[in-house]
């Protein structure tokens, strides 16, 4: 398993009973979370919660609070600062699983400054200011929600990257790539983060098990002569990370692209404690 443990102020004090509860910068939050199936290990803990994410019997949820906090703070990564908001979809504008991904692709990047970067689902773009303060040219940011890149447009400014050469679009990921092959755009990094069931800005339906593989084919086809790295982080229940590396190493294999596939679960550590709590998977293919 890949541990995520570098953003500054987050920390997941417990989680069991299909729920965690996490400190987002001194505010406590109680989300739903499918993967904790064990008991809850410090339920003394749990009485501090902040707010807490109910579910509905009709579907989706909302939050009961138990004390009153901004509806929007600050957390930070390296010298970035993300806006996080407790959202109706239990969402609070950051995935801090992804640390472990936004670790590589700074890494990457800051060793060969001047690369340009394609980030598909894009959300609030942590990864696209991961990317841009580390050195990329341009970084393209794409996401179906206009909503969710205005949020991202936030980040940007609280992390100071207006100087950034950062393109946000609102389009489809399938039809945007399919437009830059024909475009003859080259990207040498590419990140995506596919949903399992979407809909695009014109109501285009993404089902992950039909769409995943001509999405991966499309991103191999924009991939400049020497690549940097390609990440897909899947939450799709039913498909496990052998999965992922099967189907990413064979349509590299059919490209003849080479290089190191490497798939598995992405966790987060659970305060004093030596379980991690499993949030969904990475591949990462590095030529």
């Amino acid at each position: 398993m890949i541990i995520s443990d570098s953003l500054k102020g987050y920390e997941l004090l417990d989680a069991g009973d299909k729920m965690k509860l996490e400190n987002w910068n001194g505010i406590l939050l109680a989300r739903p979370d499918p993967m904790a199936l064990w008991p809850k290990n410090k339920p003394e803990l749990w009485e501090k919660a902040d707010a807490y994410y109910v579910r509905s019997s009709s579907g989706g949820g909302h939050w009961e609070y138990r004390k009153q906090f901004k509806n929007a703070w600050n957390i930070s990564y390296k010298d970035l600062l993300f806006k996080v908001s407790p959202t109706n979809f239990k969402h609070t504008g950051l995935f801090p699983e992804q640390s472990a991904n936004w670790d590589l692709i700074y890494d990457r990047i800051s060793k060969r400054p001047g690369c340009k970067v394609l980030n598909l689902f894009a959300y609030t773009g942590a990864a696209t200011m991961v990317a841009a303060k580390a050195g990329a040219e341009e970084v393209v940011h794409l996401d179906a929600s206009k909503g969710i890149n205005d949020w991202a447009k936030e980040n940007m400014k609280l992390s100071h990257l207006e100087d950034k050469t950062i393109r946000f679009i609102v389009d489809d990921a399938l039809k945007f790539t399919a437009r830059e092959i024909r475009r003859g755009r080259k990207y040498d990094a590419i990140i995506m983060d596919p949903p399992s069931y979407g809909r695009g800005p014109d109501n285009e339906l993404f089902k992950f098990e039909d769409k995943i593989n001509p999405l991966i084919e499309n991103a191999l086809q924009l991939f400049s002569d020497e690549p940097l790295f390609f990440i897909i982080n899947t939450y799709t229940t039913g498909y496990s990370a052998t999965v992922m590396h099967n189907t990413l190493r064979t349509n590299l294999e059919q490209h003849g692209l080479k290089g190191v596939v490497q798939a598995d679960e992405i966790g987060i550590p659970i305060k004093d404690s030596d379980l991690v709590l499993p949030c969904g998977q990475t591949t990462r293919w590095l030529p």
